[in-house]
């Protein structure tokens, strides 16, 4: 340790009582963290690149400072998607600290890493109050029937107005519109599911028949469109 003269001439004085850090709500325990090692919990968080063509959402499921469960979901950049893949084998078995401090490949990505390790540090993790924390696989239940991520995707100008493309249910194969021509429900295929009945030996017209639903007063509509045709 080198200290200047200054530091050098000066007596020394007690700085007190110390009092560590302020504990922080980790998995239903109040915790004062000191080492990487004490830190867990599960988070999500969301981080773009620097020209904002693309979005990332994190989840990190933390164990004892060690990343134990990873999804990385992307959207509006192609070349996130393999970054992700890449991401997806980096993440798991590092410290919170070694992930912070290692490229995952997107700016996005690192920027979702970076806002959930403030999160997680600060003690703001979904599980903070839940004892014992969440499960490995916790983060895989988030994707729902089918495991596929919850996209919204709507496409609307000024000139024809919106069309819906794909929401929470899934895939929009239809439109259904009122005699003002007002969406008043949809038809959707759950892609998730229908790929599940496939590879069980379902046909896959059968497959997308059972796998699709309406929303709305779809049943009413007096005209029905394809958003992407019509």
């Amino acid at each position: 340790m080198i200290y200047t003269k200054e530091v050098e001439m000066m007596c020394p004085v007690n700085k007190g009582a110390y009092h560590g850090p302020a504990p922080i709500p980790q998995e239903g325990k109040w915790v004062q963290v000191k080492e990487v090692s004490d830190i867990s919990g599960l988070t999500h968080g969301i981080g773009w690149c620097a020209p904002q063509q693309g979005a990332c959402k994190l989840t990190l499921n933390v164990k004892d400072g060690i990343i134990e469960e990873a999804l990385v979901e992307t959207i509006g950049c192609s070349g996130m998607t393999h970054s992700a893949a890449m991401a997806g084998e980096i993440l798991i078995g590092k410290t919170l600290l070694e992930a912070l401090n290692t490229d995952l490949v997107c700016d996005a990505i690192n920027t979702a890493m970076r806002e959930l390790f403030l999160q997680i540090v600060y003690g703001r993790s979904q599980s903070a109050f839940s004892e014992g924390g969440l499960a490995i696989g916790a983060g895989l239940e988030d994707l729902g029937k089918g495991h596929r991520s919850q996209v919204g995707t709507i496409y609307s100008t000024k000139a024809k107005g919106p069309r819906y493309l794909e929401l929470a249910e899934g895939y929009i194969t239809e439109v259904g519109l009122d005699e003002e021509g007002n969406i008043i429900g949809y038809k959707y295929v759950n892609m998730g599911k229908m790929m599940d009945a496939i590879k069980a030996g379902t046909d896959p017209m059968e497959a997308i028949e059972k796998a699709s639903g309406k929303y709305g007063r779809f049943d009413e509509a007096v005209k029905k469109i394809d958003p992407r045709e019509e």
